[in-house]
């Protein structure tokens, strides 16, 4: 018997269940979860359910939340500060130059509304839902406890009943990954089969026991991941199952993915959708553009558009194999005539590599903002193709080379940096600011990313599979647009530049499919390289291969346990 405290949504639920139900109450007693399961009955629970679901977008919306922590943490993604814009005492750059500490607000934050999923999951099992309920409630507490093992190394968990006075219990190294196998597997075969990306399905599952299965010797070893031969065939004949399901497949448009209305995507598996009643583009899927579009690159809200922010490094954008691009004036006016005629998206030399790299004209974003979707370099143009300017009256050309300092104060201090818009902003609705009426959801988990897997585990295996790793490869880079790899294998080796961008590396694959899918972290440690200093991280520490136990969570919990080195 559990006395519930601070729970506006259970209370709200119970008041109006027991409005309609005859309950035995007494002065000063508590209701038993059972008793509290007949009062709500299957819609109420239906709705605890769905308050779990909503609470994806704590961690997972938004640019200072596990975005921040898994890109800028790598060479995806850093944040300079530009004169006295994105300062905030730094926390920005000790991210990328991995100097951060226990007392960080990004590590305490995450830590916490990951910790709220979590709870409200569990929550859930404690009344009486249906079995498909439990299952899609068990995936949520498991989707939580998956970044949190990643991310630190440890996670609290409680069963349902446990007294919420007394301290959860926290789980470590493999007794951690095998809860997950086991909650996972138990609870896949009753989700459902097929529906909307917004719900947790089979194939959300299997691919969410995919990922332990392949970060597992990364977890129980960081410093010296090791994978396990049978590890290995589970995850290939799980991303099997997804592949042949004939459920997902890749899309002719890379972005359409991230884009308006991409709840119907066929590419994507998982997504966190737009809410009812909440502005189509609300903080969390305006941020992922604002964040790193310049204050003028929208003209009917200049000077307030973007926030002008997030970048990414010149290393890693030239692993598109950038360095064959043409710059001449003729490239110039072919990015001009395409935001009239279209030409563009199949005459400039720019784009002629690999589609995701962007670049192209984009229907309802370049012809209303002149903005193209994916990396923005150089010159940038409003909607009727006139060069635009900063707020100083500069050419608002983007410069890869950002102040090795990570603070900018020279005369271009705005424009330094690769822009990144990987969601298409939704401009549908004229009069409002980014508000479309169908809005982007926010990309959870994505069919790319399964086939990659089962790449990788080929590769991985006793006895690798390399041809069938590159076959899976060359079948998503020519959906890509991008040229066949001759040969496959993990990772580059020799310099920072050949070890993470080595063309022919499964790593480099994955950075150019997935970028700033809050996930290149995970990545770099898994394949052993994330301790090199890469442009803009001068020096690192084994430490930082986890992040630090927030010292308020230490305070409130004294089952965990602060990692090695805080």
């Amino acid at each position: 018997m559990i006395k519930y405290k601070n729970l506006k949504l259970y209370a709200l639920l119970l008041v109006t269940a027991v409005s309609c139900t005859k309950l035995d109450e007494h002065l000063n007693s508590t209701l038993t979860n059972s008793q509290t399961a007949n009062a709500l009955g299957s819609a109420g629970v239906g709705l605890l359910l769905s308050g779990a679901y909503l609470d994806l977008g704590g961690p997972f919306t938004g640019q200072d939340q596990v975005f921040s922590l898994e890109e800028n943490s790598s060479d995806e993604s850093l944040v300079p500060t530009r004169g006295g814009d994105w300062d905030d005492n730094g926390v920005w750059r000790v991210i990328h130059n991995h100097t951060w500490n226990a007392d960080h607000g990004q590590v305490l934050t995450v830590f916490n509304n990951l910790n709220k999923l979590n709870f409200d999951a569990t929550n859930v099992l404690g009344f009486s839902p249906s079995a498909q309920q439990a299952a899609e409630a068990r995936f949520l507490r498991a989707f939580s406890l998956y970044y949190l093992l990643d991310i630190y190394g440890q996670f609290p968990v409680r069963n349902p009943g446990d007294n919420l006075l007394n301290a959860p219990t926290v789980m470590t190294g493999a007794a951690a990954a095998q809860f997950l196998i086991t909650e996972l597997t138990a609870a896949i075969p009753a989700m459902a089969a097929t529906g909307p990306s917004s719900q947790a399905t089979q194939a959300a599952g299997k691919a969410l026991l995919m990922k332990v299965y392949l970060n597992k010797g990364a977890w129980a070893n960081r410093a010296a991941p090791t994978f396990s031969d049978a590890d290995m065939q589970q995850v290939i004949t799980l991303g099997n199952s997804i592949i042949n399901s004939g459920n997902y497949s890749y899309g002719t448009d890379y972005f359409s993915a991230f884009g308006v209305n991409n709840i119907s995507s066929k590419e994507d598996i998982l997504i966190y959708p737009n809410a009812s009643g909440v502005p189509a583009n609300n903080s969390g899927p305006q941020a992922l553009w604002l964040m790193t579009e310049h204050y003028n690159q929208e003209t009917d809200y200049n000077p307030n558009a973007g926030w002008n922010g997030f970048s990414t490094i010149s290393d890693f954008y030239n692993s598109f194999s950038t360095a064959t691009k043409s710059t001449t004036a003729t490239n110039a006016a072919n990015r001009v005539a395409g935001f009239f005629t279209g030409v563009g998206a199949t005459n400039n030399p720019d784009t002629a590599i690999d589609t995701r790299l962007g670049g192209r004209f984009y229907p309802g974003v370049t012809n209303i903002s002149g903005q193209r979707v994916g990396f923005q370099v150089g010159q940038q143009y409003n909607e009727k193709g006139v060069a635009e300017l900063d707020r100083k009256g500069n050419p608002l050309a983007f410069d890869p080379a950002i102040a090795s300092t990570m603070q900018e104060t020279g005369p271009n201090l705005e424009l330094t940096g690769i822009r990144v818009v990987k969601y298409p902003p939704d401009f549908s609705n004229g009069t409002k600011y980014y508000e479309g009426p169908a809005g982007n959801g926010i990309v959870l988990m994505r069919y790319s990313d399964v086939v990659l897997m089962v790449a990788e585990a080929y590769l991985r295996q006793a006895t690798p599979n390399a041809g069938q790793a590159l076959s899976l490869v060359n079948a998503l880079r020519t959906a890509r647009g991008a040229t066949a790899l001759p040969s496959i294998k993990l990772v580059g080796s020799g310099t920072v530049q050949q070890t993470l961008y080595d063309p022919n590396a499964l790593l480099t694959e994955r950075g150019r499919e997935l970028y700033w899918e809050r996930g290149r972290r995970t990545d770099l440690i898994r394949f052993g390289v994330f301790g090199q200093l890469w442009q803009y991280k001068p020096t690192d520490d084994p430490k930082y291969l986890l992040f630090p136990i927030p010292n308020q969570a230490l305070a409130a919990n004294p089952n965990l346990t602060q990692n090695p080195g805080y």
